[in-house]
């Protein structure tokens, strides 16, 4: 398990499509985060016949320090605001700046959906079982946003989908999910590409290929 490797996210998603295929009857929605969830999760989609969607979120950086996620926007009807409260308070995040930053976002938020959407509204999770992919997970930030936010849409049930994450991520979520399936978790793990041979980043272009590809001819929320 230590030295698994994918070819690229395709070949990731075909193995962690082996390992879900017993949910391809309990009405399976596939939720990528973009972009380099979605050919992960279209490969999962066309394996158990189920529809494709991107569940958008943006992270909340910290001030003078972007990389570090002190919270994270959902997109939604009504859109969702994951803080990790402690970390803000310790890089000084204000209220104001929350509340400028949570704004921002949900600016990039409408671009990336107006995008990879066009008018097509977001399919309904409600009673289906949600499976979130993303190509894998550092510190977890971006996934446990996602979880939380899609559990007010009342899906049967949440399942996080990854082929490789930090161990101590995947310990720390599993209070966010009901399963997590995790082909990988690696006791040295630094970077969630080291674990691909093919990491490049996957373009708007092939996101919204993919997601036309996984749905067509489907109507929404099928």
């Amino acid at each position: 398990m230590e030295e698994m490797v994918f070819a690229d996210r395709h070949d990731a998603g075909r193995r962690l499509a082996a390992a879900l295929a017993r949910f391809k009857d309990a009405r399976p929605l596939v939720l990528a985060l973009p972009r380099g969830g979605v050919p992960v999760g279209f490969e999962i989609a066309q394996a158990l016949q189920a529809p494709l969607d991107v569940l958008l979120v943006r992270k909340i950086g910290a001030p003078g320090h972007r990389e570090l996620g002190i919270g994270a926007v959902v997109d939604g009807a009504e859109p969702q605001v994951v803080m990790n409260e402690e970390l803000a308070r310790m890089v000084g995040a204000s209220p104001a700046y929350i509340e400028a930053e949570v704004q921002r976002q949900l600016h990039e938020i409408d671009r990336v959906r107006q995008l990879f959407r066009g008018t097509q509204p977001p399919m309904s999770a409600e009673g289906r079982t949600a499976i979130v992919v993303d190509d894998g997970i550092a510190t977890g930030g971006t996934a446990r946003a996602a979880l939380r936010a899609l559990k007010r849409l009342r899906p049967f049930r949440r399942i996080l989908a990854v082929p490789v994450a930090a161990p101590d991520s995947i310990e720390a979520l599993s209070t966010e999910a009901d399963e997590i399936i995790c082909l990988a978790a690696p006791r040295y793990f630094r970077a969630v590409g080291e674990w691909y041979d093919d990491f490049r980043q996957t373009s708007d272009e092939e996101v919204i290929g993919l997601l036309r590809e996984a749905n067509e001819g489907s109507a929404p929320g099928r």
